[in-house]
């Protein structure tokens, strides 16, 4: 049977971990009780029994017979041995009342000290829970509240666009004869029309007030707002929440902005229809799924708050169980009297906010379907197949044979040893190369899936993905042995083929073929292979290429962060690329793409690309977020980008000065690196930590982990030394080299990247964010604003 702590420790919400009962310690102190009431060693002189005191064989009829009259006149008789007392505390501006509770023993205990520090200390729980629990609450209201008066301004939107469609589509033929009408009493064709186009511009945009003035929402400047050059409505309005609104937000005077809103601007600005319809009716969908995403995760959150509920109860019940077994009392039915009537369990606003978001869900986003809503509100988390831990074993069986067969082939043909072979490392070789690399990846993320898994590091919610479609260990697992099983193949083919005497240039089209396969299967459009997760890979390549246009999210600049340590990858790509297009598979004239001017000046291009990027993504977050912190980021892939340069360079020029540049350039960027790692991304090396040289919160309970980590990262940061002292014999061994190298810096990357979650997790759990904040369409700000 499982402990309850150890249930209590997998159930629990990881971010809200430190507002839940801390169930450990209250144990440990019932455990002092236990050992205080322990009867104390009897002395070496033998105590004298008093003679009137025998066995006897009615000794047990007599024991059951007080037994059963202690049980039956126990709840007459019996007086309470504690009393909980409620106090109300109230705030510095007199809104907010807390409740306190506090206990007092009525029957003294002869470990009395000991169980008053116990019941001091469960009040302290107690509390604790029911401030958090109420925090929650209101702030889940309001969101509540928010997001019930936003929905009501997009559904009048929804209708005055509605209405506005049937008044053109009826409309057009009045005007086609109004225009005839014009030029047959030789009127001007354009005033007329003009002015009716005006006037019903301004009804129009008076119409939009009066339809959102009924749902209780006033306009600040509706009655002096200004008109353009051509007499048309110039709109720049505030909405102001009415007042339930603001008090459920904690009585501050909250307004949407609508002024900032493309939605607005089109629908209130441009009333007309025709082309700007289309707009209009887009803007409307994307403003509706925001709010619906925003339903989502307020039910998600009332979900979580209603489970925390259920957990500290449950919690509260065993921890006074194990009290009145240790003291012999019956204290746990006035206790938990009081934990029932508290706020966290009497509270029913979550239970009923639940049930009211279920209801308009379902009518609004679901089209009455209730089967259909709770898929959105309550995603069906597919749980781990076995069949997929079968196949992971099949293909890693697989892989090592293939790959063991490969090894004998390449020896018998002397592809590694002999100088006849060096094309086969020029031209074939690299593609095989780009295939290892992203296998070795992908084994690196499924360790750290499997390790953010078992240390409950909530990634999926840290990235922000689909709770029902986010890749897990096993299926990275499954996809990295896939992967790799097919390139060994593939390998294994390819060298079988040379040897039957088959033709270079037939052969080495293998390569080019497995490299267009698998560019199918990451763009195949069915649903098969994982195609949310190929999906979002795209999605995410495409918002690190263009990132100065687009808001960088965690997953964006973490998946960045990658491909900087995927920059062999890339350069073997560019090789691959000019081998194919050049046609070098047929002539088999592989320096065709090395001497080129192009090929060498692309080499400073895609080396520059990774480090560019993850740059312009900092410039775009200190733009949205105003953090000095992302410029001093920025300039660590600068420095980075400059020390690539200069050791391509290098590479081709190989004098004193160069060599000069490479040492300060890279040591400078080792060193910008090596304190981001460890301080910034990491969280490490605080020396007033209580963890020495750590940082006060660890989720791995051996600190020489971290200790260890360290020394390894910054071990295979200095691997470009390698550059400088160039341990090459020859032109195969040096391939082998470099993708050694590149190998040892994606597991430095995977190792990097458990860390890195571990630390954001933290943050998370500092701040108790459990619930993202999903944006809204009309956004709010101060009034003043």
């Amino acid at each position: 049977m499982v402990k309850f702590s150890k249930e209590l420790e997998a159930q629990l919400i990881p971010e809200w971990k430190e507002a839940f009962v801390n169930y450990c310690l209250l144990k440990k102190q019932i455990k002092k009780i236990k050992t205080s009431r322990k009867p104390k060693p009897a002395s070496h002189y033998p105590i004298a029994q008093h003679s009137d005191f025998g066995r006897s064989l009615f000794d047990p009829v007599r024991k059951l017979a007080r037994t059963f009259s202690d049980k039956l006149f126990s709840n007459s008789e019996k007086p309470e041995i504690l009393q909980v007392r409620r106090r109300r505390n109230s705030s510095e501006n007199g809104d907010d009342v807390d409740e306190i509770y506090q206990t007092e023993l009525v029957q003294l205990f002869s470990e009395e000290d000991e169980v008053k520090v116990f019941f001091a200390r469960l009040d302290e729980e107690l509390n604790k829970v029911n401030q958090f629990h109420k925090a929650k609450e209101t702030e889940f209201l309001g969101r509540g509240e928010i997001l019930k008066k936003q929905l009501e301004i997009l559904a009048e939107l929804k209708q005055i666009l509605s209405d506005r469609k049937k008044r053109n589509l009826s409309g057009s033929n009045s005007h086609r004869s109004f225009s005839s009408s014009a030029r047959n009493s030789d009127f001007s064709a354009g005033s007329p029309g003009e002015l009716s186009e005006i006037q019903s511009e301004t009804s129009r945009t008076d119409e939009i007030i009066e339809a959102l003035e009924r749902n209780g929402v006033s306009f600040i400047n509706s009655a002096t707002r200004s008109k353009t050059k051509g007499g048309k409505p110039k709109m720049s309005l505030r909405v102001d929440i009415p007042d339930a609104v603001a008090g459920a937000e904690g009585g501050a005077a909250r307004s949407i902005a609508t002024a900032t809103s493309v939605l607005w601007e089109e629908l209130v600005n441009n009333p007309r229809g025709g082309g700007g319809d289309f707009i209009n009716r887009k803007k409307i969908q994307c403003a509706e799924k925001m709010i619906r995403s925003a339903f989502v995760e307020l039910y998600r959150g009332l979900g979580l708050l209603k489970t925390y509920s259920s957990l500290n109860m449950i919690a509260f019940t065993k921890i006074m169980k194990k009290f009145d077994k240790v003291a012999g009392q019956n204290a746990s039915s006035t206790y938990l009297k009081v934990v029932k009537r508290s706020q966290f369990i009497s509270s029913d606003k979550v239970v009923r906010l639940m049930d009211e978001v279920e209801s308009i869900f379902t009518k609004h986003f679901a089209n009455n379907d209730r089967k259909k809503a709770m898929k959105f509100l309550k995603p069906h988390q597919t749980k781990d197949s076995h069949m997929v831990t079968f196949f992971v074993g099949l293909f890693t069986g697989c892989f090592i044979s293939l790959f063991s067969i490969y090894i004998i082939l390449a020896h018998l043909s002397g592809i590694f040893t002999s100088s006849a072979q060096v094309s086969y490392m020029e031209t074939v070789y690299p593609v095989f190369s780009v295939f290892a690399l992203l296998s070795l990846h992908m084994f690196m993320y499924g360790c750290n899936l499997f390790m953010w898994k078992n240390t409950r590091i909530n990634y999926t919610f840290i990235f922000e993905f689909a709770p029902n479609t986010a890749l897990r260990y096993r299926d990275a697992f499954l996809m990295g042995t896939t992967f790799m099983t097919s390139v060994v193949a593939a390998m294994v083919i390819h060298l079988l083929l040379r040897a039957a005497g088959f033709s270079a240039s037939q052969v080495d089209t293998i390569p080019g073929i497995l490299l267009l396969i698998f560019i199918c299967v990451l763009i195949c459009p069915f649903d098969t292979f994982y195609r949310p997760t190929r999906f979002c890979f795209i999605r995410i390549l495409r918002n690190i290429v263009c990132s100065p246009f687009y808001k960088v999210l965690m997953v964006d600049f973490f998946m960045a962060d990658q491909l900087t340590s995927q920059i062999p990858l890339l350069r073997h790509l560019e090789s691959t690329g000019c081998y194919f297009l050049a046609q070098s598979f047929k002539t088999h004239e592989y320096n065709t793409c090395k001497n080129g001017r192009i090929y060498r000046e692309l080499a400073y291009l895609i080396s520059f690309s990774p480090y560019f990027w993850r740059a312009m993504q900092c410039i775009r977050r200190w733009w949205d977020e105003s953090n000095p912190d992302h410029l001093i980021n920025m300039g660590k892939y600068v420095s980075a980008m400059v020390a690539a340069g200069v050791r391509i360079t290098y590479a081709r020029q190989n004098t004193d000065l160069w060599l000069t540049m490479v040492l300060v350039s890279s040591v400078v960027a080792t060193i910008y690196q090596l304190y981001w790692d460890f301080v910034k991304d990491w969280g490490l090396l605080n020396p007033k930590s209580k963890n020495p040289w750590l940082r006060d919160n660890l989720v791995l309970r051996n600190k020489n982990f971290y200790y260890l980590s360290i020394a390894l990262n910054l071990v295979l940061r200095v691997a470009w030394i390698e550059t400088i002292m160039r341990f090459r014999v020859s032109p195969v061994q040096s391939h082998l080299l470099d993708f050694l190298l590149a190998s040892l810096e994606v597991i430095r990357r995977g190792h990097w990247n458990f860390y890195r979650v571990e630390n954001e997790h933290l943050n998370n759990v500092g701040q108790f964010r459990a619930v993202k904040t999903v944006p809204l369409p009309f956004r709010d700000m101060d009034s003043d604003g």
